[in-house]
């Protein structure tokens, strides 16, 4: 089912409406207080990972997950090389994909307001 319903869309809309998804919520981050987008990169994709300031990213996490928004933590280990290298802590990572919404941005903008 899900592979079909890829099909219908299409890959080229698929990465098209990823790549808008991902862009916009870049975007949003970038323009809330605190709040610093932390992807680097010539061709970005639907990972965007960001950092609050003063807030672990773990936290981050639960306190979204509170508001049944999911997002997971990129530690360190992950990207040892990178992150290490630019003194970044664990990142937050928000995933979108084609059947997320702008009010789900939306949405996940206004829990990190709070």
């Amino acid at each position: 089912m899900a592979v079909d319903y890829a099909l219908g869309w299409g890959l080229p809309a698929i990465e098209s409406r990823v790549t808008a998804l991902a862009a916009l919520l870049r975007e949003r981050l970038a323009a809330l207080p605190g709040v610093t987008v932390r992807d680097e990169g010539v061709r970005r994709c639907g990972i965007v990972t960001f950092t609050v300031d003063g807030e672990p990213a773990e936290r981050v996490r639960d306190r979204l997950a509170a508001a049944r928004i999911n997002t997971s933590v990129s530690p360190i280990t992950y990207a040892r090389y990178d992150l290490a290298a630019r003194g970044l802590p664990d990142l937050v990572r928000a995933s979108v994909h084609y059947y997320n919404t702008e009010d789900e941005l939306d949405q996940l903008c206004t829990q990190l307001r709070q």
